[in-house]
């Protein structure tokens, strides 16, 4: 088994961990559960992450990858690009170029790299499906750069239980706890790891649907409380990341990262 000391997350709000936790309380995510994950294999496991919410692709291989580089990680995961899709000006080579760069300069340095793949954000936004070409482009495009690179990759477009709302927060743009945990216990499997399996793929226990009533009540309270708030910031060409730096730019013990 290859041990993995120095894990070194790059990314955008979800490798951060928003959803998972808040910003009073700390953040945990799906790279710091993977990082525990690491920890129970090998207690010396070191945990750095630089992801910055609202980052776009370009964004993390200019401003995050010489940080990673410079901490010398024998893993890393890189996730970006869905911050990206969602703008008007979404170029799915350009996404994917900054991806692909970002990987190859990892693995030329000796780093495992694993990436994932997106679910459609259509299938639990309905005014976010003319999305979903751009989802399945920049999909596409990650594969064929995992390929190229020897990158670990875990397919949650692939997996039904992706698109539950219950794996996923409020803003429905970022996971809840549970999806951060699936999201983890998926590059994990990807990694192969001892003690991984697919179960990250199985669905959740059926539950009832809501009535009519309730679900357009639920979607002009998300309408107000989060499309709104993000459509304001897109106008006056403000990001949720800005001012913001990595939580945790050092590569620690694991144990740090519990908020």
């Amino acid at each position: 088994m290859t041990a993995y000391l120095r894990y070194v997350a790059l990314g955008d709000s979800q490798t951060e961990g928003v959803g998972d936790g808040d910003d009073r309380t700390g953040l945990r995510g799906c790279a710091d559960r993977l990082a525990e994950r690491l920890a129970e294999l090998d207690p010396g496991a070191r945990y750095a992450n630089l992801a910055v919410r609202g980052r776009l692709a370009g964004q993390v291989h200019a401003e995050q990858l010489p940080l990673a580089l410079a901490l010398r990680p024998d893993l890393a995961t890189v996730v970006a690009g869905v911050s990206d899709l969602m703008r008007p000006s979404f170029d799915a080579d350009e996404t994917a170029g900054h991806l692909e760069a970002t990987f190859a300069a990892l693995s030329g340095a000796g780093t495992k790299v694993a990436t994932v793949t997106f679910p459609d954000v259509g299938r639990m936004i309905p005014v976010a499906r003319p999305l979903a070409g751009r989802v399945a482009a920049l999909n596409a495009r990650i594969r064929a750069a995992a390929d190229r690179h020897d990158v670990a990759l875990a397919e949650t477009d692939r997996a039904e239980v992706f698109v539950d709302r219950r794996l996923w927060s409020a803003d429905r743009l970022h996971a809840s706890p549970l999806g951060h945990a699936r999201i983890a216990a998926a590059v994990a499997h990807a990694l192969e790891l001892p003690g991984s399996d697919d179960a990250w793929r199985r669905p959740l226990p059926t539950i009832g649907a809501p009535t009519v009533t309730r679900t357009v009540l639920t979607e002009l309270g998300w309408i107000s409380s989060y499309l709104g708030p993000w459509l304001g910031r897109r106008l006056r060409g403000r990001s949720s990341g800005d001012g913001r730096s990595a939580r945790r730019p050092q590569l620690l013990p694991v144990r740090d990262t519990a908020p």
